[in-house]
C-alpha cells in the first residue's frame, strides 16, 4: 500500500530541496510542490497569513515514518505540518512503480 504525504514549506525552494534529499535516499518515489499557496493559521496567540509551498509526495507505508522524521530534519519550520494519507485505491501498475522506485523496503 502506499502513503501520500501532505507538507507545507515556505517557499518553493525548501521544498524542491527536501524533495531532491527524499528521492535521492529512496524514501518518496516522487513529489509534487504546489507553489503560490496562502496559509492562515493562529500561532502563539496571533493570527498569522503566510505564502507556502504545498509539498505531496508518494511513499510506502514501510517508509512513511521515516519520510516524516526527515522532514522535521530537514524543515526550517520550528513545528511543520507533516501529514500522512492512506490511498485506499489506486492504479495498480502506479503503485507498482512507487514500490519499485523505494526498493520494496
Amino acid at each position: 500500500m502506499i502513503k501520500l504525504l501532505y507538507a507545507t514549506f515556505p517557499n518553493k525552494e525548501e521544498a524542491l530541496a527536501v524533495a531532491h534529499k527524499l528521492l535521492k535516499e529512496k524514501l518518496i518515489a516522487c513529489a509534487n510542490i504546489l507553489d503560490g499557496s496562502t496559509s492562515i493559521y493562529n500561532w502563539q496567540g496571533e493570527t498569522q497569513q503566510q505564502p507556502e509551498a504545498i509539498f505531496f509526495a508518494k511513499t510506502t507505508t514501510a517508509q512513511a515514518q521515516k519520510v516524516i522524521e526527515r522532514i522535521k530534519e530537514l524543515h526550517s519550520y520550528e513545528l511543520p505540518c507533516i501529514l500522512v494519507l492512506t490511498a485506499e485505491k489506486g492504479f495498480p501498475p502506479f503503485i507498482n512503480w512507487v514500490e519499485g522506485e523505494i526498493g520494496g523496503r
